[in-house]
């Protein structure tokens, strides 16, 4: 199988969970990913805490299987019972993000202890985000836990860079592929 095969088979996974879920401040944004789904802001909102968890969960599956390809990849680190990133690859240790939008201390705080904890394992942490509306506190607690951020078009630039794959025109051509009807 292709590449693209396995990312098809990634976003079909998510759109057979998209369609079969019944949905019990207004952000009018949209993201690369919502696209391929066809989730407009509006269905976004009837349960913004799902569509985040689950757009995380399916951009970090991409990003996996995306670096798969290459030669140095490690699957997610694990110490004791942390889990401080979701894939290794070329001396990086990479976390994905869909966003960060809690501020919540535990959530901070972890991000402040792991960056430390990946450097001491040798690695340099990476944080991949895919939207661009970051709460401003947990961007801040990255940087002070020693991450490297990249956002938005970075994010795809730096997957490019250690896969050799282009994530983000893959996702342009399947805007629309994988439409979630109500």
């Amino acid at each position: 199988m292709s590449i693209e095969d396995n990312l098809d088979t990634v976003l079909a996974k998510y759109h057979a969970s998209f369609t079969a879920k019944v949905y019990s401040d207004e952000n009018d944004d949209h993201d690369i990913l919502m696209d391929a789904f066809g989730i407009t802001p509006q269905l976004k909102r009837e349960n913004r805490q799902y569509w985040g968890r689950e757009l995380g969960k399916c951009w970090e599956s991409l990003v996996i299987e995306v670096c798969k390809n290459s030669p140095s990849f490690q699957p997610a680190l694990r110490i004791g019972a942390d889990e401080p990133c979701d894939l290794r690859v070329d001396g990086y240790a990479i976390d994905t993000k869909y966003r960060v939008g809690s501020g919540d201390s535990g959530t901070l705080k972890k991000f402040k202890q792991y960056g430390p904890l990946l450097r001491e394992q040798g690695y340099e942490p990476v944080f991949l985000f895919l939207r661009e509306d970051n709460l401003a506190a947990a961007m801040t607690a990255c940087r002070i836990g020693g991450w490297t951020i990249h956002i938005g078009k970075q994010s795809f630039e730096f997957i490019k860079n250690v896969s050799g794959f282009d994530l983000q025109e893959y996702l342009v051509k399947k805007a629309q592929g994988f439409l979630v009807n109500r």
